[in-house]
């Protein structure tokens, strides 16, 4: 139970400072909108067993109103009893936080007492607050476990957070990471600038919440003054809705970002990826129609795989937008190379039956 970062295993640790691939878990439904546990486990397996470097749940993929019909202590603990049942090998384990301060401590606590080992917390509940306020309000949770900031976009319930906040908030010694996801070049920009100004970059690791800029975030040097001298950060991995889909060619994405961005030049090929990568979102997000079906886009992809029986949210009213099946289809036949629905049909009856003999005899192997 990570109560401070340096808490968090080191084999945990490493992999987060390396840069992982995380999903963000969205919930399972049956057709009565109740909770789908089998399914849900099957996600979780095929996130394992996929290659993710982790599990965020409890955020805005799973769905905020979890909280409200009683959902988010029995989903973050399903998940973490999932993968640890089914994997040996370390996980990030990462607990969406929510509300004003004393829900997002209550959860904070919550999600530390099932071994998750850091909590990522959306502002959100703390719109028109001050920033002195927001600061004493991150300080609060900070103290029940490590952080990873959000910097969530405002076109789905985010608030504005200025490069003063970041430098503040990056200064709380028990941050970790932050998942920049503003969807806005300037704002991501503000954050990678108050953690330099914060002489943080070797305790706090970036990764993309930016499902729009995917690879352009992944390969770009980061490199600004401080001091009169140069500082390089790059953000290392991502935590991203889009990654609940197709994880298994995300895993293979990110590693070649991480290879290239290793050397002296990035190739054009892998920059062509970016555009792709960005087209399927706009139709896995939604967004000739303001980001109204991001979940549901999600979970339609993963009910034509097999791993959803449907793609029922708690909102009756949220669902896929008009046109978005079909700008669905098209991304997915135009882009093989980035789905993974081989990967999928192979294992998919081993991840609904629950059978993780071969997951642990590859293991071993």
């Amino acid at each position: 139970m990570a109560r401070l970062w340096s808490d968090i295993p080191a084999a945990v640790l490493d992999l987060l400072r390396r840069g992982a691939v995380i999903p963000a878990h969205p919930l399972a439904l049956d057709e009565r909108r109740q909770f789908d546990r089998a399914r849900m486990s099957a996600l979780t397996r095929y996130y394992v067993d996929a290659g993710s470097g982790g599990l965020a749940v409890g955020v805005h993929t799973t769905q905020f109103a979890i909280r409200e019909v009683g959902l988010y202590e029995p989903v973050l603990k399903l998940a973490a009893e999932t993968a640890a049942a089914w994997t040996t090998r370390p996980l990030i384990r990462i607990g969406g936080l929510a509300g004003r301060t004393a829900q997002a401590c209550r959860e904070a606590a919550i999600a530390r007492d099932l071994d998750y080992h850091a909590g990522l917390l959306s502002l959100a509940a703390m719109a028109g607050a001050s920033e002195d306020e927001l600061i004493a309000h991150c300080t609060a949770v900070a103290r029940e476990i490590p952080l990873v900031g959000f910097y969530l976009q405002p076109s789905v319930g985010g608030i504005r957070l200025s490069f003063d906040f970041w430098r503040r908030f990056a200064a709380i010694e028990n941050v970790v990471a932050i998942k920049m996801a503003p969807f806005n070049r300037y704002a991501t920009l503000d954050v990678v600038r108050g953690v330099v100004a914060a002489k943080a970059e070797d305790r706090i690791t970036l990764y993309t919440g930016n499902d729009d800029h995917i690879v352009t975030d992944l390969v770009t040097p980061y490199r600004l003054m401080r001091d009169g001298q140069p500082v390089t950060v790059r953000i290392k991995g991502g935590l991203l809705g889009h990654w609940s889909v197709w994880v298994r060619a995300a895993v293979a994405l990110l590693a070649r970002c991480q290879a290239e961005a290793a050397t002296q030049g990035i190739s054009a090929d892998l920059l062509a990826l970016d555009p792709q990568v960005t087209d399927c979102n706009s139709a896995l997000f939604d967004v000739a129609h303001g980001f109204r079906g991001c979940i549901a886009g999600c979970h339609e992809i993963l009910r034509r795989q097999g791993l959803l029986k449907g793609i029922w949210c708690l909102d009756p009213e949220e669902g896929l937008s008009p046109g978005q099946a079909k700008e669905l289809t098209r991304v997915s036949q135009s882009y093989p190379h980035l789905t993974d629905d081989g990967f999928v049909a192979a294992n998919l009856e081993r991840w609904l039956s629950g059978d993780g003999k071969a997951a642990l005899k590859e293991q071993a192997a």
